[in-house]
């Protein structure tokens, strides 16, 4: 009886992949190679996975919800960071936890204009726990502290002023800050934050006297007023920076109201917690 040619591919596949793992182990790869061979592995078993999928009989759901997904944990304590109450920057006291942070602008700067007295961030951050650290009081203060050393850079320098801005902070349990913050950031692109590549610059400090001749930050540039920072050369004009920051809110989503932050966070979770959404 003549085998089913599926079968007998099944069977060579299988004889393909034993000379794959034969060589590749047996071999010095080199970073590239290995790069490659790891990518090419990946892609095969994404293939395998979807070929699985659709030979069973039986369907998956369009989603599962996994809470322990950490894509997801970032989408829920972010979430719960926008679900606080935005109070005064210039007010925060003291108190405990590590956790994460936005700040927000209600001024009248033209160069911020798009953005003020909405709901998009100027700022986002985290706050990281000391090492070990379960409780929040084992966490001590590094939130408010964080938005503390914000709140006085923002009070030394020129074109903002500290009554114009305010700020939602949340203390979470260790570990979770760094997701959260990772998946604000790529929700609201806000503009002081590094990876804008535009207007950062705020959260830097004073240069050592080995490297007093880095340029200074953009954000510097826009808000002259740190002593330390006065003698750095600029990188870009003042011009050149107001230019990006206009093309960067032309281009970016701005959240006009809590209902538009929700919105996205509920089509967050939606995609990230479709079966054929993941890696």
């Amino acid at each position: 009886m003549a085998r089913r040619p599926e079968l007998i591919k099944v069977e060579e596949t299988r004889a393909a992949i034993d000379d794959l793992t034969h060589l590749a182990t047996s071999t010095a790869l080199t970073g590239p190679s290995r790069k490659s061979v790891l990518g090419a592995i990946a892609e095969m078993q994404e293939a395998l996975d979807r070929l699985t999928r659709d030979l069973d009989p039986v369907a998956l759901p369009e989603a599962f919800f996994d809470p322990t997904e950490p894509r997801l944990i970032g989408h829920f304590v972010a979430l719960a960071l926008i679900a606080q109450d935005r109070r005064p920057l210039a007010n925060v006291s003291k108190s405990y936890g590590s956790g994460v942070y936005a700040i927000y602008y209600t001024g009248d700067a033209d160069i911020y204009a798009p953005i003020s007295g909405t709901e998009t961030p100027i700022y986002v951050g985290k706050a990281d726990p000391p090492a070990h650290a379960k409780s929040v009081t084992e966490q001590l203060t590094k939130l408010t502290d964080r938005l503390a050393e914000h709140r006085k850079n923002i009070d030394k320098v020129a074109g903002i002023e500290l009554a114009d801005f305010e700020c939602r902070a949340l203390a979470v349990q260790s570990g979770y800050q760094a997701s959260a913050e990772i998946h604000l950031i790529r929700l609201f692109e806000p503009i002081w934050n590094n990876e804008s590549r535009i207007l950062f610059g705020l959260g830097k400090h004073g240069d050592a006297s080995t490297t007093r001749a880095n340029n200074k930050s953009p954000w510097d540039t826009i808000h002259p007023g740190r002593a330390w920072a006065q003698r750095s050369p600029e990188a870009k004009t003042i011009a050149e920076i107001s230019a990006e920051v206009a093309a960067h809110f032309e281009r970016a989503k701005i959240f006009m109201t809590p209902e538009d932050v929700f919105e996205a966070f509920a089509r967050g979770i939606r995609q990230q917690d479709r079966l054929d959404a993941r890696p």
